[in-house]
C-alpha cells in the first residue's frame, strides 16, 4: 500500500513539474513575441535602445517579482527571434 501510495505521488509530481515547465516555456515565448512585435512592429530589426526594456523590466518586476531583468527580457526576446525570425540579434 505505500509504494503504491509513493508511486501515484512520485508520478503527480513529475507530471506538474513538466506542466509547468512546459507552460513557463509557453509563457517566456509569447513575452519574446510580444516584445518584437511592439518593439520592432515584425520588422526584422529594432530601432531602439535598451531603454524599452528597462521600462518594462522595472513595471513587470515591480508587478510580479523577480524574473523579469532586463537581460531576462532580452533573453526572452532571442527565444523567440530564435524559433520564428531569420535574425535574432
Amino acid at each position: 500500500m505505500m509504494n503504491e501510495i509513493r508511486e501515484l505521488l512520485l508520478n503527480a509530481r513529475q507530471r506538474v513539474a513538466v506542466q509547468v515547465n512546459t507552460e513557463l516555456l509557453s509563457t517566456y515565448w509569447n513575452v519574446g513575441k510580444i516584445i518584437v512585435e511592439y518593439e520592432q512592429e515584425s520588422k526584422d530589426r529594432a530601432d531602439y535602445g535598451k531603454q524599452t526594456l528597462k521600462e518594462l523590466s522595472k513595471g513587470l518586476t515591480k508587478e510580479f517579482g523577480k524574473g523579469f531583468s532586463v537581460s531576462n527580457l532580452y533573453n526572452m526576446r532571442l527565444f523567440y527571434c530564435l524559433l520564428y525570425t531569420s535574425d535574432a540579434a
